[in-house]
């Protein structure tokens, strides 16, 4: 192409116009070839008055036109052609085509959830070791880019070979309105033919802008030029502006500072928040369970236990359809100790506490072994279910036409000579004496049954506060908001624990919003409702000791862990599997990235973390027993087992079962209308009956436990991880080992429940999904 014109004007070459000025005494001049509309011809200085700040030929090249016309007018034309043109000292005016400009091949993957793309302009700046490339907009002919799911290559180019890649920078501004767009990630193809991965999987909101290292975890230490060094301390001190700690209760673990959902960092954010509305899913619950007759029935007792069947959904060969035939008998009562939804209480005991006075006489009806309670005891035979935390907890009081109770009960446990548990005395306080008697299976029936019952109510209360709530929600979200202040995301642990905290500061956010806040969905049905559930944590979180959350520790610390004393505990025995694996897992991981204990104990960032979860998170609560810094791989190993197990398969055995076990109203009452008895021979049907749930908050607490039994849509189990933060192949090998040992694990126990009544499947990889997200 030639030309031998003098005057700065746009004139048309068919659809294409040429940028030029009067530069024909250059040696050599960049000009930019762009695609405008079929309009009259426009002098340079026209086409610069509608970008105000072009004041030469390169100027205008840079702004490419894109803020003289629509997007919509944009995305109809064929542009951006870029060539040098050399001027020739032979021919007066006359520019020819000179050598090619280097090019990288950029492409940049859309978020597949929903509104993940965008119609804002993007654009890239690649920063290597030589130099950077000039920020460049991302854009193609006759094409919609960054559209949902989509994955979109362009050619940067630049005037020279950038060197080695070191940083991507993306910016989003706004186009008509801001349109927040999910960026997964951007590979980057250079001149010479090499790949280069730079995982993102984030939002980009407002004119925000991001700055990304490839997809190669480093730790602080490895990095040695100053600008990676100075990213990496940029992105740390914008973190902890963005994820700062709240005390959302005295007493409590610190939690994210955000009051609702939409406070929160978007990436921390549902897809859809309309997902997790606990009053949408809790009414459509009750609703589609055709319950909603009833949900607004408060004081309306059930006239017997059959009449709890009107909102009992039938669900044949099913455990709650089991629970609900069988739930008054002392093996159903015992065995959920070992494999209900609260299967963390029970431990041996080694010696009756004095407050739980029970003799010989009292039990030796229901000894089958000819020895006497202290030979069983000495035997190992006994075991004791404590719910001390309970004690001086004030009931609901939110209802003022309805009294709520609440008691501290402890039971102890028999193991018979076919290793079934059972129930052999029930005492419903902690102070002995004649208002507390202690309750027995050869007293009247309905004594006993309503002793048991008020068990079984206590345990729903430490379930939900304690186990669930507290256990596995607020502790996981300690570990995510520190994780987010003091790991980059080129830090391998960030790369490691991202997929295990995913959701979790949103779903608790969305829980003290909507659900255990005051006046919330927590207060319409359960007894702890109205302030008790925070008491409940406040006394709680004085026996949370690091230790206990490390799943081998606690189950030895309760002197259930011989398999042969204790057969069927198959939360044990699953859950032992399922941690050796995620350690197996987790000790591949951090031997790959650290080379010896000196390098654990080199890392700022993983000390940092390590700091931030005991002496923020936990407050440095007496007793907590966090560590506060970590010498060796075996401790942190050990550390971010805790994390992921914690997380994922702990979550999913306290969470999952509910339905199953808490649908049959009788079973788990989550209040408890009448208070405890404290003299026997006064239970009849109609007493126990008075002192269920009522109509209305049965539909309330039958909508609760359907609701967070549901797997989410699109639900990752343990070892899927289609985020690849992580890109080495050392890395992926340990993944691809770690997913065939949770196959193999799932399979075992899949043998192992065919054909029983009783099926436990709670810590079953394939149903235990990566993070705290319900």
């Amino acid at each position: 192409m030639s030309a031998h014109l003098k005057s700065p004007l746009i004139t048309h070459l068919g659809r294409t116009v040429i940028l030029y000025s009067d530069l024909i005494n250059s040696k050599r001049a960049e000009v930019r070839v762009l695609q405008l509309p079929l309009l009259p011809d426009y002098t340079l200085s026209s086409f610069c008055k509608s970008n105000e700040k072009c004041t030469s030929v390169k100027d205008t090249a840079l702004k490419k036109g894109k803020l003289a016309f629509p997007k919509i007018l944009r995305r109809t034309l064929s542009w951006v052609v870029v060539a040098f043109l050399q001027v020739s000292s032979s021919s007066e005016g006359v520019w020819t085509c000179g050598a090619a400009m280097p090019s990288y091949t950029v492409t940049v993957s859309t978020g597949s959830q929903w509104f993940a793309g965008t119609d804002d302009y993007i654009y890239i700046t690649l920063v290597g070791t030589e130099g950077c490339s000039e920020r460049t907009l991302l854009d193609k002919a006759l094409y919609n880019d960054f559209e949902r799911g989509a994955v979109d290559s362009y050619d940067v180019r630049v005037g020279e070979n950038l060197g080695e890649i070191l940083l991507v920078k993306i910016e989003k501004k706004k186009y008509w309105v801001h349109d927040d767009w999910y960026c997964k990630y951007v590979t980057v193809k250079t001149p010479s033919g090499d790949y280069l991965e730079f995982p993102c999987f984030r939002w980009l909101v407002d004119d925000k802008e991001v700055v990304l290292r490839d997809g190669r975890a480093h730790l602080p230490q490895d990095d040695k030029t100053g600008l990676v060094k100075q990213h990496r301390q940029k992105e740390l001190d914008m973190r902890r502006k963005t994820y700062k700690w709240k005390e959302w209760q005295p007493g409590f673990p610190m939690s994210i500072d955000a009051d609702r959902h939409k406070d929160l960092p978007r990436d921390n954010q549902f897809d859809s928040e309309k997902g997790v509305d606990f009053v949408l899913n809790y009414s459509k619950a009750i609703e589609n369970l055709f319950v909603n007759q009833f949900m607004h029935m408060f004081q309306s007792s059930w006239s017997d236990f059959a009449d709890f069947e009107k909102i009992f959904v039938r669900i044949k060969n099913t455990i709650s359809e089991y629970v609900m035939q069988h739930w008054k008998e002392d093996f159903m009562f015992g065995y959920q100790f070992l494999n209900g939804c609260n299967p963390v209480m029970i431990r041996k005991c080694t010696k009756l506490p004095d407050k739980f006075p029970v003799t010989d006489e009292m039990v030796s009806v229901s000894l089958e072994r000819e020895l006497t309670l202290e030979e069983e005891i000495e035997a190992g035979n006994i075991y004791i279910v404590d719910y001390e935390v309970l004690e001086g907890i004030s009931p609901n009081r939110t209802d003022p036409c309805t009294l709520q109770y609440l008691a501290a009960p402890i039971c102890l446990l028999y193991k018979n000579a076919r290793n079934k548990i059972l129930p052999i005395a029930i005492q419903l306080g902690q102070t002995p004496g004649k208002d507390h008697p202690i309750f027995l299976p050869t007293d009247g029936q309905h004594d006993w049954l309503l002793a048991k019952i008020w068990v079984r109510s206590a345990d729903f209360q430490y379930h939900q506060t304690i186990t669930h709530l507290l256990r596995t929600h607020l502790i996981t979200e300690v570990f995510a908001v520190a994780m987010h202040r003091q790991l980059p995301a080129v830090h391998p642990v960030y790369k490691l624990l991202m997929p295990h905290v995913r959701f979790t500061m949103a779903i608790n956010t969305k829980a003290r919003e909507q659900l255990i806040c005051e006046c919330g969905i927590f207060d319409k049905a359960n007894a702890t409702g109205g302030g008790g559930h925070v008491q409940m944590i406040q006394k709680a979180m004085k026996s949370l000791t690091f230790r206990s959350l490390c799943f081998p520790d606690i189950i030895k610390a309760r002197g259930v862990d011989d398999k042969k004393e204790l057969p069927t505990y198959f939360y044990r025995d699953d859950g032992y599997k399922v941690w050796e694996a995620t350690e197996s897992f987790v000790s591949d991981v951090v031997h790959i990235y650290y080379t010896s204990d000196e390098t654990v104990q080199e890392d700022e960032e993983i000390q940092a973390f390590i700091k931030d979860v005991c002496s923020f998170g936990m407050q440095d609560f007496d007793n907590c027993e966090f560590p506060k810094s970590l010498k060796s791989r075996e401790e942190l190993t050990e550390y971010l087992t805790v994390i992921v197990f914690t997380a994922s398969a702990q979550h999913a055995a306290v969470n999952f079962g509910q339905y199953d076990w808490c649908s049959w109203i009788p079973n788990a009452p989550s209040t408890m209308r009448r208070p405890p008895p404290n003299r026997k021979g006064l239970a009849n049907v109609n007493l126990i009956i008075e002192s269920l749930p009522d109509r209305g908050r049965s539909s309330w607490h039958l909508g609760a436990v359907w609701a967070l039994s549901q797997y989410q849509e699109g639900e990752l189990y343990l070892g899927m991880y289609p985020d690849e933060h992580f890109i080495e192949k050392p890395v992926k090998a340990a993944m691809e080992t770690f997913r065939k040992q949770l196959a193999e694990i799932s399979s075992s126990i899949k043998r192992r429940n065919d054909g029983k009544k009783l099926p436990y499947y709670n810590m079953s990889p394939d149903k235990i999904p990566n993070s705290v997200a319900v």
